[in-house]
């Protein structure tokens, strides 16, 4: 178990570390390489859109690895979602700038973007499988932590290495515009080396195992799942979007809110960054052992309560303009968020059938992306322009009362019997 338990935890922190990274060069240095002949308001918001649109291929990646993840089984789904996100990160690091290539280097990233996000759409499902379909039933809150506390890690070490890129070669340098932004990128393939190697160590699950040896695996996962679970299935895709929503709004667009107008400097911001990132991982771990007690539910709307009064203070403690106050509400944020995301990890796969369930969890999961993790950074700046930044907070508000209701409408899980 505890191997497994490593696997889940150093697979997905490789790729979200992949995830965020692309979030956070989106809000602070992309605008600069690969749109420097739009205005900065458009230049972030063209960057920011090359972040979202991954979240267009999420689903689709959530559906072509969920049909081979029930098929052929989790491990070598997992492999091949890992390869196929570690190259298309490290390929990131090698794109020319716009003053190089012209036009074709923003088309290029774009591409390689899409390639994350079809990686990542098979990635959650298959992690937190492995660790529920190993876990015993009273503890599966617990070992699906480590697939949660992977976006944590993956969230601080992405902003730890950037902010050391930037503090050692100089944010404003040319060096750093020109290729120190590159490093973490590259680092990358060190990350994917260590992770490739501890999956490939371990063996399918004994659930999916099981599966196979009965003949019960189908032969078109996704078409059984929609004629018997399509409700879970966007059940399940609303809980996630308040969660996409704290994450990906407070990863991506109030980091860049915070670079202008407000002005802090990107040395703050990416230690904000890596404090939310151990936040993250705090309240992620503490929510998924109190739910193996108290249920995943209550839980799941413990975080949900919490969220709808700080989505009102998080915009007037950034507007403040004090450092502290920006790092109080990035990580009220990432506590609430990860309070809300710690049960997920057993919540989702205890939700779906065996015979459909790297499937049943990866689209649930994948299709909150789009509206939870894709509108709400692009929408965020026209809302502030046009209504004042209360706005946001309004929108963080709407998008949690969603995930509330569609909580409420799932049945608790604590308890469920995996191998039917």
């Amino acid at each position: 178990m505890n191997k497994v338990a490593f696997a889940s935890f150093i697979g997905t922190a490789i790729e979200f570390y992949d995830f965020y990274i692309y979030g956070t060069a989106a809000a602070l240095i992309f605008p600069h390489v690969f749109f420097p002949n739009l205005s900065p308001t458009m230049a972030t918001i063209s960057s920011l859109a090359t972040f979202a649109v991954a979240f267009l291929s999420r689903p689709i990646g959530a559906a072509v690895f969920g049909h081979f993840g029930d098929r052929l089984g989790r491990k070598k789904t997992l492999v091949a979602t890992l390869l196929i996100m570690g190259i298309s990160t490290v390929c990131v690091g090698l794109v020319p700038s716009s003053a190089s290539i012209g036009v074709a280097a923003p088309i290029i990233l774009l591409t390689l973007r899409l390639m994350q996000g079809f990686a990542v759409g098979g990635e959650w499902a298959g992690s937190a499988l492995l660790s529920a379909e190993y876990a015993p039933a009273g503890k599966r809150g617990m070992y699906g932590m480590f697939t949660q506390l992977g976006a944590g890690a993956g969230l601080a070490v992405s902003n730890l290495v950037v902010l050391i890129a930037n503090v050692t070669i100089g944010e404003k340098s040319p060096v750093f515009l020109d290729w120190g932004w590159r490093l973490p990128f590259l680092f990358s393939a060190v990350l994917l080396a260590v992770a490739l190697y501890v999956r490939l160590t371990i063996d399918e699950t004994p659930v999916f195992t099981a599966e196979r040896q009965r003949g019960s695996v189908p032969r078109a996962p996704l078409a059984e799942l929609v004629r018997v679970q399509t409700r879970q299935v966007l059940l399940g895709a609303g809980c996630m979007v308040g969660i996409f929503t704290m994450s990906f709004l407070g990863g991506t667009y109030l980091m860049s809110y915070a670079a202008k107008p407000i002005g802090h400097s990107h040395s703050l911001i990416l230690s904000v960054g890596v404090l939310a990132g151990v936040t993250l991982m705090a309240f992620s771990a503490l929510s998924a052992v109190l739910c193996d007690r108290f249920g995943r539910r209550r839980i799941i709307l413990l975080g949900f309560g919490l969220a709808l009064p700080w989505a009102f203070v998080v915009m007037p403690l950034i507007d403040s303009r004090s450092p502290a106050a920006f790092a109080v509400a990035i990580a009220g944020i990432f506590a609430i968020f990860g309070l809300a995301y710690g049960p997920i990890g057993a919540f989702l796969p205890e939700t779906f059938a065996t015979r459909y369930r790297y499937t049943g969890a990866g689209l649930a999961f994948n299709l909150a992306g789009i509206v939870g993790g894709a509108i709400p950074p692009l929408v965020a700046g026209p809302l502030v322009n046009a209504y004042g930044s209360w706005a946001v907070g309004l929108m963080i508000a709407v998008f949690v009362l969603v995930s509330i209701a569609s909580t409420l409408a799932l049945p608790e899980t604590r308890g469920t019997e995996l191998a039917c």
